[in-house]
């Protein structure tokens, strides 16, 4: 037994050491092999997509930027685009972008007073970096919105303090979209909290009645809902009345956003375990007291992914308030490009509405990751 256990060390040690070290493998170089070149099916993938990546590179910057048209002449019948025409197809015509730009991002709001939508614009944007910010979620955050809410409806209406008034009918552009999508996930969001509750509700009459709003709104899209405000619901009114058909489109904007969001919600309230409520009912609190205080918050934190994909949705589909005669900006860039001196260029001033879009929609995408990772920061070991 002793010649055995010592020839079974001898014979461990000598594998303990033929064992090579654990190498570090870190730095560019190591992760280039970890990722992109592990095999040789990897390394062919990976020269073929950096080759198809250059040639596209090299044709796009080509196109937009060396064979590019930046400006044309404007003589008394207007832009001369001969220029853009006879580079179409090898170079951009970004000229239609400085020649439009203000339609764009404005519409048909008075050119003499497209300041006031611009001033809206930043206080939209200042609201949001505002709002992201955690040293500012107190109750004094609300009365913020509510003033600069109430600064925007004076700007773009006017009347007052010696500003020209504008009629909703001119208001459009990018001005107009943050209006839609703003005003209508402000308003919708606590209703959907209203309508999740609801129908978990123990009160068969109120989960009937959330249960029904949310299949029937679920079950016609956005633009039927539209249209039925636009043409149906002044037909319902008593005559002589008539509301904007502004207002009516963001009351149809706001009943679709809020089913969306009250069943994500809804989804977050059944995550959590049944303790959760218990816990609250030992300790005495009331039902509002426990949603309030224990439930919401825990609920909205387990859905933020999919809230922020719904609002990404939402900020996208304001653009269908176009069939009712409402100009956002996707609408706006289209009636630019109506222009014949324009007709033939709607890539560049897709590419131009396309950036604006892309830039709010991944500022509430990475936004919502660092949102997440903050919050759950308690769960890390």
């Amino acid at each position: 037994m002793t010649i055995l256990s010592v020839k079974h060390s001898v014979h461990s040690s000598t594998t303990v050491m033929r064992t090579p070290p654990v190498q570090e493998r870190s730095g560019p170089i190591a992760w280039l092999r970890q990722n992109l070149f592990y095999s040789w099916i990897s390394t062919l993938t990976t020269i073929v997509l950096l080759v198809v990546l250059a040639k596209f590179s090299a044709f796009v910057f080509q196109w937009g930027v060396v064979n590019a048209i930046w400006s044309v002449p404007t003589g008394p019948q207007g832009p001369n685009s001969d220029a853009c025409k006879a580079v179409q197809g090898s170079g951009a015509c970004w000229a239609v972008i400085t020649d439009k730009y203000r339609f764009m991002l404005f519409g048909m709001y008075p050119f003499e007073e497209q300041w006031r939508a611009l001033i809206v614009v930043l206080l939209f944007i200042g609201l949001y970096v505002v709002s992201g910010m955690k040293r500012f979620w107190r109750p004094a955050l609300a009365g913020v919105w509510t003033l600069a809410l109430v600064a925007i409806g004076l700007l773009m209406w006017g009347g007052v303090f010696g500003l020209q008034f504008v009629p909703q009918t001119q208001w459009g552009g990018l001005a107009l979209t943050l209006i839609l999508a703003t005003v209508g996930v402000a308003v919708a969001f606590p209703l959907a909290i209203l309508v999740a509750l609801g129908r978990r509700s123990k009160l068969p009459f109120i989960r009937w009645i959330c249960v029904a709003y949310v299949e029937m709104i679920r079950g016609v899209p956005l633009i039927t809902l539209l249209f039925m405000a636009s043409v149906m619901f002044p037909l319902l009114m008593p005559e002589g009345v008539n509301l904007d058909k502004l207002l009516r489109a963001q009351v149809a904007i706001i009943l679709f956003f809020g089913a969306y969001l009250a069943e994500v919600i809804r989804g977050g309230l059944q995550a959590l375990p049944k303790g959760q409520y218990e816990a609250a009912h030992a300790l005495g609190l009331s039902y509002w007291s426990t949603n309030r205080k224990i439930i919401l918050p825990q609920a909205l934190q387990l859905v933020i992914p999919p809230l922020v994909n719904n609002f990404i949705g939402f900020f996208k589909d304001t653009s269908l308030v176009l069939v009712i005669g409402l100009y956002d900006l996707l609408a706006a860039s289209r009636a630019a490009i109506g222009e014949p001196a324009w007709q033939g260029f709607a890539v560049e001033t897709y590419i131009f509405v396309g950036f604006i879009y892309f830039a709010f929609c991944f500022a509430m995408s990475k936004y919502s990751q660092k949102l997440e990772v903050h919050l759950n920061q308690h769960r890390k070991r």
